[in-house]
């Protein structure tokens, strides 16, 4: 069996073992993913199985990512059609654990949902070679990637992987689809901040200044006691990530305004969010600012 515990020999053939096994499944807010710039306010069916191609110490989900267990199983037929069920759905988002070791089920799933004219959305660490995802991009309308850090050996001691797959990755995931960035900035490490602000340097030279990028708070977790993330690390963080990039969150904290979306040109608010939701309060049909109309990057559903 392999080091993600989902692929094994069997019968003298390597076989997808969790085929259709999942763990969880619910119909959630698409900003839970977090996704702020792609259809706010619309829900999305979610999913998830078990498993994960990293091992990090720090790991917030480490019941499902670093177990493989038995559960309830569909196929990708079956997961159409619960997607179909749910009123106004937008489509499916693959999230919990790493959806690209779950690569057949997923590209399979994906298809289907593309020709029902469903969405399909990716919560992943984009660690993937270059070949398998070439070929599912094409399926995928949008993708928010944990960019751990930018420094390798956080990947290596931490995370048990690479860094340079991941920023491949990045650059193929935003030049195809809908792109988000999620940065837990965890501590013990890393300079949390001056990692925060490398990051983000990297995403505006190497994608665009309108990617939107969440910075997550991190909790002492799995293998990793470190205390959690300081409020003030979160501030600096996300002031000096803001000098690079157009689109700066704070996650998994309570910061005044820090999930509201503001225009870069002018800093009016033109979508504000709340545990109740995501509002659009200052945005053009043109997706403009509605109060000196600079471009604001996003993608959102028909009124």
């Amino acid at each position: 069996m392999g080091r993600c515990g989902v692929r094994g020999v069997r019968g003298g053939e390597l076989r997808a073992l969790t085929y259709g096994i999942f763990a969880s499944m619910a119909l959630d807010p698409i900003e839970k993913k977090p996704l702020y710039h792609f259809h706010p306010g619309r829900d999305i069916l979610s999913i998830g199985g078990w498993g994960c191609n990293f091992s990090c110490k720090y790991c917030q989900n480490y019941e499902i990512s670093q177990n493989v267990l038995g559960g309830r199983t569909l196929t990708p037929d079956d997961l159409l059609r619960a997607a179909k069920r749910e009123p106004a759905n937008l489509g499916v988002a693959f999230t919990y654990n790493e959806p690209l070791i779950w690569y057949e089920f997923l590209h399979d799933s994906a298809r289907l949902l593309k020709d029902a004219d469903m969405r399909v959305v990716l919560v992943t660490n984009g660690y993937i070679e270059p070949q398998p995802l070439e070929e599912l991009l094409p399926l995928v309308d949008a993708a928010n990637v944990d960019l751990k850090s930018l420094d390798d050996t956080f990947y290596r001691e931490l995370c048990g992987g690479r860094l340079d797959p991941v920023l491949e990755a990045l650059r193929r995931f935003g030049a195809e689809c809908h792109l988000e960035v999620t940065k837990l900035l965890v501590t013990g490490h890393t300079d949390p901040v001056d990692d925060a602000v490398a990051v983000a340097q990297w995403l505006s030279q190497e994608v665009g200044r309108h990617v939107p990028l969440h910075l997550s708070r991190y909790f002492p977790q799995h293998q990793w006691q470190s205390p959690e993330t300081p409020m003030e690390v979160l501030d600096a963080a996300h002031e000096g990530a803001s000098e690079h990039l157009d689109f700066v969150y704070i996650g998994n904290a309570r910061r005044p305004k820090a999930s509201d979306t503001h225009c870069p040109g002018c800093g009016e608010t033109v979508i504000e969010r709340s545990a109740l939701g995501a509002r659009i309060t200052g945005l053009t049909d043109a997706d403009a600012c509605a109060s000196c109309h600079t471009p604001i990057a996003i993608v959102r559903s028909p009124e």
